[in-house]
Order: structure tokens, then sequence, then C-alpha cells
């Protein structure tokens, strides 16, 4: 309501304004035919600016808002590999029989180039992402999961996640399997039929993190450099991780 009072006395200013730098115009000159002649000439023009302030100006305020919510997003998908991803990523990744074809893979990518990037994904839908766990294994990981719960609440709060369906898609799937290991009091005596069950929910979360890890390296590729050096030393598919610049 205040915004709408605030655009009519702006409306009413700027007409009063005009009218009065008009007026003196024509006090000063007398020439009543130039005023009418410019006033409609310019009237004339104002579906033009309309088209400009639409179609050029507004779109480049449209580009510099998504850039902006991508950017912080992208803070928010950051944070998550920081405090979580990273390790849990690992940690399947670890477990995948086929981990040495799938770092093949990735090796095979190139210089994370879009073109490189679209490919390997595509490549990446025929790949299994099995885990291979073991009743011991499902305790450790629970534990992780849970000491994180807070931390993945808070994230999937966050109104900056809503512009990336594929982050919250891996999130929920995350979440779950959270939920999943945290419901069974004792995960070292858990029959077959129920770990199978569980497996299926960890490969789900396995392929989902996998591919939002490669996206958000690509970003930190094309943007971050010193960042993307880092996450490279710090790789959750490297056999042998090296923090020290050597």
């Amino acid at each position: 309501m205040k915004r709408m009072q605030w655009s009519i006395l702006l409306g009413v200013g700027l007409l009063t304004t005009s009218t009065i730098l008009y007026f003196i115009h024509y006090l000063v000159f007398g020439d009543l035919h130039f005023i009418f002649f410019r006033g409609m000439a310019n009237l004339a023009f104002v579906p033009i600016q309309g088209l400009v302030v639409t179609l050029i100006i507004a779109e480049l305020f449209v580009v510099m808002n998504r850039r902006s919510k991508m950017q912080k997003m992208n803070m928010v998908i950051g944070a998550f590999f920081s405090e979580l991803g990273t390790e849990l990523l690992r940690f399947l990744y670890l477990t995948d029989p086929q981990a040495a074809e799938l770092r093949e893979k990735v090796e095979k990518s190139g210089d994370l180039s879009a073109a490189e990037l679209k490919l390997l994904l595509s490549k990446l839908e025929n790949y299994p992402f099995k885990v291979n766990l073991e009743r011991g294994d499902l305790v450790h990981l629970r534990d992780l999961l849970t000491s994180r719960r807070g931390f993945m609440v808070r994230l999937l709060e966050n109104p900056s996640l809503l512009e990336n369906e594929n982050f919250t898609d891996m999130l929920w799937a995350v979440f779950h399997m959270t939920e999943e290991l945290d419901a069974r009091e004792n995960l070292e005596g858990v029959p077959d039929s129920d770990l199978d069950h569980m497996r299926g929910d960890m490969t789900r979360s396995y392929r989902n993190l996998f591919r939002e890890w490669l996206s958000y390296m690509k970003h930190l590729h094309d943007n971050y450099p010193f960042l993307y050096s880092f996450a490279m030393r710090t790789s959750p598919i490297e056999p042998e991780r090296q923090v020290e610049v050597v």
C-alpha cells in the first residue's frame, strides 16, 4: 500500500514538473505550436521507450538477478560439500566395486568444459553406482549422517535451493537415507532383504551426489580456480589425497 502511494506521488510530481516547464517555455517563447509538436513527438516515442526498457533493460536485470541467485545457491552447495558431501561421497565411492572405472571416466572428461561435462554426465546414465556395504559400515554411515542432520534440515529450508531441483532431489535422497538408517536400532543384525532395501537408497544417494559433485566442480573450475585446486587435492575419488602443494 505504501509503495502504491509512493508511486502515485511520484507520478503526480513528475507530471506537475513537466507542466511547469512547458508553461515556462510558453511564457518565454510564446510558441504554443512548438510545444504541441514536441509534446506529440515525445508521446509517439513512448512505445519505443517501453520496448527498449521491457526487452533490453528489464532482461539485463533478470540476468543479473539470476546470476545473483546462482551465486548464492552455489555458496550453499559449497557449504554442503564442505560439511558433509565430500566425506559422504568418498565413503560411498570407496565401497563401489567398480570405483576404478568411475574414476577413469572422470579423468577422461578433459578440462571440465560445458561440452565435456555434458558428455560425461550422459555416460554416467548407464553407470550402476553400486555400493557394497557391510553391516558394520552401516553404523559408521549412520553416525556420519545423523551428526549432520541439523545441517541438512537447515539446507532444505534455504530458499536459494528452490532454483536447483537436481540438488534438492539429491539432498532429499541423502536425508531419506539418514532416516532409514537411524530408524533401525541394530544395524549389525539387519536381514539380507532389509540390507538390499537400504542399498537401493544408498545407490540413489550415491548417483545423485556424484552428479552434483561434478557440476559443482565445473562451477569452481570456471569461477574460482583457487577453490578448484583445493577441491582436486581433497577429491573424494582420489585413492591417496595430498592436501599439501608439492
